[in-house]
């Protein structure tokens, strides 16, 4: 496919945001893109996906999973299931090194952590219902695990409080704490001896505490000048879907070559609901 097809319906713009200087060509969605299991892959699948260049045993296999806001707890578990299918998918493996499972309203509070302790930051009672949708995604992080799909696992941003109700409730307990500590120079000492205690690896994260936001995932997927042209615009004219879009989950991959500590495959996929509005 090249570059330079004409676009379905071209724009004309220039750096002044004149449409009349500079014609910006779009090949339609559809032919980049493909239909599977319901969805709409953006990009289109690869049907001859390479996987690895090397034996499995030579890469150490890091999954990030982010369920995010506004999501249904009952829907958790199934977006954790199809967001690790589409990176064994991906990478043509049945299994990775590390699953790391990041939930939102869940964040590491540095300070509450320093003044309080492990007594601080206490689950609210406003909370159960949180713990409980935790506690069916852990369930699912369980499967994996014993079914070998995750041969470690992990949690982020869990204090001291959160992290105790977890190890209480868990019948596999997570192996890694993955926290944020923002601008503060060191981690707080009662989580690092809570991890101590517990044999938890305590790693820090820099990921955007807001990975997806609406506002970015529409100018990427629309129809301005930098955008995929896969929605529709009144001011263009174009033939995109049409709707409300609502993030789901994002998951984060990489595959370092244990021996080189090179980044051989490092790549994200995301999951977003478009509700199309209903016609009177």
């Amino acid at each position: 496919m090249e570059a330079s097809m004409p676009a379905e319906n071209g724009d004309v713009v220039d750096a002044a945001g004149d449409q009349s200087a500079i014609k910006h060509a779009r090949i339609p969605y559809t032919l980049w893109t493909n239909m599977g299991n319901g969805c709409l892959n953006v990009p289109a699948n690869n049907p001859e996906v390479l996987g690895l260049t090397e034996e499995r045993s030579d890469y150490d296999i890091t999954v990030k999973f982010f369920l995010l806001p506004k999501t249904l707890f009952s829907d958790w578990r199934r977006h954790l299931q199809d967001a690790i299918a589409a990176v064994l998918q991906e990478l043509s493996v049945d299994s990775v090194d590390l699953l790391i499972t990041s939930f939102p309203g869940v964040s590491f509070d540095v300070d509450s952590e320093e003044k309080g302790g492990c007594g601080s930051n206490k689950i609210q009672a406003t909370e159960p219902e949180l713990i409980d949708a935790i506690m069916d995604v852990w369930g699912a992080v369980e499967t994996m695990h014993k079914k070998g799909v995750a041969l470690k696992t992990g949690v982020a941003e869990f204090g001291c409080e959160r992290l105790k109700e977890l190890l209480s409730r868990a019948h596999h307990r997570p192996m890694v704490n993955q926290i944020n500590v923002r601008d503060a120079c060191e981690v707080p000492q009662p989580i690092m001896d809570l991890a101590k205690q517990e044999r938890i690896e305590l790693l820090t994260h820099n990921d955007c505490t807001n990975i997806l936001p609406q506002g970015t995932l529409r100018d990427l997927l629309g129809s301005g000048p930098n955008g995929a042209g896969v929605l529709a615009s009144p001011n263009v004219g174009n033939k995109g879907l049409d709707g409300d879009l609502n993030p789901e989950w994002v998951v984060k991959y990489t595959a370092v070559v244990r021996d080189r500590g090179v980044i051989e495959h490092k790549g994200y996929f995301a999951s977003v609901d478009l509700a199309q509005q209903a016609t009177v």
